[in-house]
């Protein structure tokens, strides 16, 4: 549990942050000019970049099907189009955002396990994410040439409108979120980075958003109004009432109590995880995988490899990136690799697969909100399939490896 303190009050700020976002206008700006990107004759392109957009935003693959993903089917049916391909464009996007973003809850539980800070498991998993969005965005882009329809959009003008009315959409608020990203890029530790960004989301949130915050804390006046309405974006619950379903479910925080369920979740997998290491389980599965090991790119695979199983195996994604986190943590010091190529082969794997497991807690979910079965969208989930082999691709060429320092280094060694 000490080795993911600091990952837990990481997750703590994240439900702050997300609150003050959501009360500011940030969010729903992102998802605003996210939306309006979307184009008839690129279709299943834009509906990866504006899936990835507000999973970017929110944090959470399955609040973007939930919410952007349905009217995109919607539209998607409407044009004719493949459901399997509109399903396969939409959770691509959202896995990719899922996996880039500090709101997302396995984007923390990754580095917690592995050992890693997070800013830094962003930064390295930037490197495979990267391309393999971009490739699974040409794909897209080829397969929408073959299609000339035209596509209404009233379905989401009307979500744009219904955020329009209900917010002060405005450019500036973009700032907010390139400080922090300028954070990043700059190496801050995560946790002051995160506090600053939500610190700035509240004062944002003062400047242009005074309607929404009276609408907030309505029983209380003056100053004293201002601050109920930020104090409750940090910790409560704040749901935007616009009168459009899908963006009230979409425009909704719980501030830290929301992150509380995944911060039992990860105590019980850290739990789990040392009392397996104590009574030396762990030692004896990894041990007799390592011994047919004998290279880094080996390690990488088996890891990658068990990941996979764990999804299968145990219907749960949580489980596929803390079970083998906790099995191969050693063997990856002991070849001299920092833990970050461990978070990353983790998240590369057990996070994206997940979704193409039916009996998977995540393939379940999707199915059934977009309404389109595992086995008919896993063919198109391209980001999903190329990440798995795009992470051992990567140690292979050794591109991107940072290795643990050396007594007389004071930096970590980069292949």
């Amino acid at each position: 549990i000490n080795k993911a303190m600091g990952a837990i009050l990481i997750l703590l700020m994240i439900g702050s942050l997300s609150g003050t976002w959501l009360l500011s206008g940030i969010v729903p700006t992102m998802i605003y000019y996210g939306l309006e990107i979307l184009n008839p004759q690129i279709f299943l392109f834009a509906s990866c970049i504006i899936a990835a957009i507000v999973s970017l935003a929110v944090g959470s693959s399955w609040t973007t099907a939930a919410t952007v993903g349905i009217a995109l089917v919607g539209i998607g049916k409407a044009l004719g189009i493949d459901e399997g391909l509109v399903a396969g464009a939409i959770i691509s996007g959202a896995y990719f955002g899922d996996k880039m973003s500090p709101l997302s809850d396995t984007t923390n539980l990754a580095p917690a396990v592995a050992g890693a800070e997070l800013f830094t498991h962003i930064r390295y998993l930037a490197y495979t994410s990267g391309p393999s969005i971009l490739i699974t965005l040409v794909i897209f882009l080829l397969i929408g040439f073959q299609s000339q329809t035209a596509v209404q959009l009233d379905e989401v003008a009307s979500m744009q409108k219904s955020i329009q009315e209900n917010f002060t959409i405005t450019g500036w608020l973009f700032l907010v979120p390139g400080l922090v990203f300028i954070m990043i890029i700059r190496k801050i530790p995560a946790l002051p980075a995160i506090f600053i960004g939500a610190v700035c989301g509240a004062i944002a949130a003062i400047l242009f958003q005074p309607e929404l915050i009276a609408d907030v804390a309505k029983n209380y006046e003056g100053a004293q109004q201002y601050f109920v309405a930020i104090m409750t974006a940090f910790f409560g619950s704040i749901q935007i009432a616009t009168g459009n379903q899908i963006v009230d479910d979409l425009l909704k925080s719980k501030g830290m109590y929301g992150m509380l369920k995944t911060i039992w979740l990860i105590l019980s997998a850290m739990v789990f995880g040392g009392a397996m290491q104590a009574a030396g389980l762990l030692q004896r599965i990894s041990d007799a995988v390592i011994e047919k090991v004998h290279s880094d790119t080996g390690l990488v695979a088996a890891t990658a490899a068990t990941c996979g199983l764990a999804n299968v195996a145990t219907p749960d994604q949580y489980l596929a990136i803390a079970v083998p986190g906790s099995m191969y943590a050693e063997s990856y010091k002991d070849r001299g690799l920092a833990p970050e190529n461990l978070s990353r082969t983790l998240e590369d794997t057990g996070t994206v697969t997940s979704v193409l497991v039916p009996w998977n807690t995540c393939g379940a979910f999707q199915a059934s909100v977009l309404g389109v079965a595992t086995l008919t969208y896993l063919p198109f989930c391209f980001f999903n399939i190329i990440s798995p082999f795009m992470t051992i691709l990567f140690m292979a060429f050794k591109i991107k490896i940072a290795r643990l320092k050396t007594p007389d280094q004071e930096e970590p060694i980069a292949a």
